[in-house]
């Protein structure tokens, strides 16, 4: 679109009737050309989305240990989304770029993310042969090092159930830059206040808007990552750091209530070392991923956790996919661990759509309340039961 200023010209003395009317006429001019431009530039727009349900069981669902029969609110194989992405050429190799991606509930049609309108994605930047350069709500690093490296991935039965933040590792404010030179890629983003809207990017973490007059470091959230693909294998690390703000809470998500963390001098943090190989036509995947709030308050204790999973894919034809992946986590200061193993089986109607049942099994410590479902609340098990999950359904993208 071209810009109003481009219009502008020196204006000779005339009288006052002559000259609104060469306004009107310019302004015209204006917004007949910028509906153009617009149209041109969306020929370079890509409205895309997926939707994915179904119906889910799960056994010791609350503290009485009944059964819970659902729809999940959240996510089956895949979260539910839709969104715009596009790019302008401006030349010499370097281009305009945008994503504006929205997550939803099929079951009800509600937004997620806290209620945003585009809760998943919503950025403005730079690409050209030195990397990508963008500004807005964003993925950390932390999800691009498990890119590819997690075989379950944002699965209902995923590593959620037991970290609800890393399917949601996201940052309002944010500044990335990413850069791939052959098989490496390197990346760093920071933000200026991690979660300004909402009910916070995972439950129990509340909400932290930073930007605060005197405490620079309040609710900011900073990550880097360095990872390796060469096809047949590949290996990630990443390093994340939030810090601590009015308003926030951090949350194990193993039944301990959720603590204040309100001071900028809080730290919590999340490494992970992951790798993934291919032998003989089956994925396999492996990983560790740690964390470690320390509160800043003398008044609540530093908690450590530590991650474990494993994983194998398998496409029987081209049409048919198994994947499986067992988790192990340890909370020592809570005296809380739990162990799951989940398995699942993709049937491809087309390239688009597709049909799965999956199924998982999760084991609690004495003091645990891990859920093995991340579909949505109300399946929280009582201190020390374990949950069955079962869950049919389908999904298709556009």
């Amino acid at each position: 679109m071209l810009a109003v200023g481009h219009y502008k010209k020196h204006i000779r003395p005339e009288t006052k009737v002559e000259t609104m009317r060469k306004y009107a006429i310019g302004a015209t001019a204006v917004l007949l050309c910028g509906v153009t431009g617009t149209a041109q530039a969306q020929s370079g727009v890509t409205l895309y989305g997926l939707l994915d349900t179904g119906v889910e069981y799960l056994t010791h669902a609350n503290v009485k240990g009944d059964r819970l029969v659902r729809m999940p609110a959240i996510t089956g194989v895949y979260p539910s989304r839709w969104g715009f992405k596009g790019a302008e050429d401006l030349g010499g190799g370097l281009k305009a770029t945008f994503v504006l991606e929205s997550g939803f509930g099929v079951g009800n049609g509600n937004s997620l993310q806290g209620g945003r309108l585009f809760g998943r994605q919503a950025w403005v930047g730079l690409s050209g042969r030195y990397g990508t350069l963008s500004f807005g709500r964003q993925y950390t690093m932390t999800t691009w090092a498990l890119a590819d490296n997690d075989i379950i991935g944002p699965d209902i039965y995923g590593m959620g159930s037991l970290d609800s933040y890393i399917p949601n590792a996201r940052a309002d404010n944010s500044v990335v830059y990413k850069v791939t030179m052959g098989q490496f890629t390197a990346g760093a983003a920071w933000s200026f206040g991690r979660d300004a809207a909402g009910t916070g990017n995972s439950p129990g973490q509340g909400t932290c808007a930073g930007s605060v007059a005197g405490d620079f470091r309040q609710c900011t959230d900073w990550s880097a990552l360095l990872r390796y693909d060469a096809g047949s294998f590949g290996v990630a690390a990443s390093y994340e750091e939030q810090r601590g703000g009015a308003n926030a809470a951090f949350n194990f998500f193993d039944g301990v209530a959720p603590a204040p963390f309100t001071g900028s001098g809080g730290k919590d943090a999340r490494a992970q070392a992951n790798v993934y190989v291919q032998l003989f036509g089956v994925k396999f995947d492996a990983g560790w991923l740690g964390r470690h709030v320390s509160s800043g308050s003398a008044a609540v204790a530093s908690v450590r956790s530590d991650m474990f999973f494993a994983g194998a894919q398998y496409f029987i034809t081209p049409f048919v996919e198994l994947d499986g992946e067992a988790f192990r986590i340890i909370n020592t200061q809570h005296d809380t661990r739990a162990t799951m193993a989940t398995v699942r089986a993709i049937y491809l109607l087309s390239k688009r759509s597709g049909v799965y049942a999956q199924g998982t099994y999760l084991a609690n410590s004495a003091h645990a309340r891990y859920s093995a479902s991340s579909g949505g609340p109300g399946a929280t098990p009582g201190p020390g039961m374990n949950q069955t999950g079962v869950m049919l359904g389908m999904f298709h993208q556009f």
